[in-house]
């Protein structure tokens, strides 16, 4: 028996990175999986791709800033399926700027979906996840909610609030049957990554930071989220889950 089977899952973000990681490994084990993205067309090619497989899943375009979007999906699931028994929110932006120097409008769009997408979906879904009778929040946070860098004070303080916000749900929904667990990455091969692990001196900075001296893979962080969804971590609620190669452990 697979570890999803049979159960209902959603991957925001989920048209590359740990997102496209994520709902690979969820449609392998079982789940149907809903693929979503502010990308269509990746949020598309990769259910094609899973299709191809036999595996089950359905894309569907999403801008977890936009709350038609938000609303639109969750009819959409309720019609289909009625419950929904996982529910990853992974999508997140960053914007790479000293803070002294950042707009209200870079601001604004880095907030709306790295916070108030995390908290429209958790909220918005929450009678599917009700309906599931034992369902698992899994939110993507980072290691920089605990260790910030220099340009990335905003990004920071959006994960940071993602972390709290966990907490805070694990405490308000474990009545309802449903477990909250944060899972914060740290440096991993993604476009987000894609320019500090090309610049020589960056990349050689973050592997004297990371005792595994190397970058962590999408498919690493998914077997984490997996373990979160299934039925191994009933007892888990209100944790964070750091995958960093020990980078926090270090001083």
């Amino acid at each position: 028996m697979k570890r999803l089977d049979g159960k209902i899952a959603l991957v925001t973000g989920a048209g590359a990175g740990i997102g496209l990681a994520t709902a690979n490994l969820f449609a392998e084990e079982g789940a149907f999986v809903y693929v979503t993205d502010v990308n269509g067309e990746t949020a598309d090619q990769a259910v094609v791709a899973l299709n191809a497989k036999g595996l089950s899943a359905r894309s569907m375009t999403v801008d977890v800033s936009r709350g038609q979007d938000v609303t639109h999906f969750v009819r959409t699931v309720e019609e289909d399926q009625g419950k929904l028994d996982v529910v990853v929110n992974n999508a997140g932006v960053n914007v790479r700027e000293e803070f002294r120097h950042m707009s209200n409008a870079d601001w604004e769009s880095l907030r709306e979906v790295n916070l108030d997408g995390v908290v429209r979906i958790a909220r918005d879904t929450f009678p599917l996840m009700q309906a599931a009778k034992s369902a698992s929040l899994i939110n993507i946070a980072s290691i920089l909610g605990h260790q910030p860098m220099r340009q990335v004070a905003a990004y920071a303080a959006s994960k940071g609030a993602v972390a709290s916000l966990t907490r805070a749900l694990a405490v308000e929904y474990a009545s309802f049957g449903i477990r909250v667990n944060t899972v914060s990455p740290g440096f991993i091969e993604t476009e987000l990554t894609k320019r500090m692990r090309r610049n020589p001196h960056v990349n050689k900075a973050l592997m004297e930071r990371t005792p595994m001296r190397r970058f962590g893979t999408p498919e690493e962080v998914a077997k984490v989220i997996l373990f979160l969804a299934s039925d191994d971590a009933t007892y888990v609620s209100g944790a964070d889950l750091i995958v960093d190669g020990g980078t926090t452990a270090g001083v």
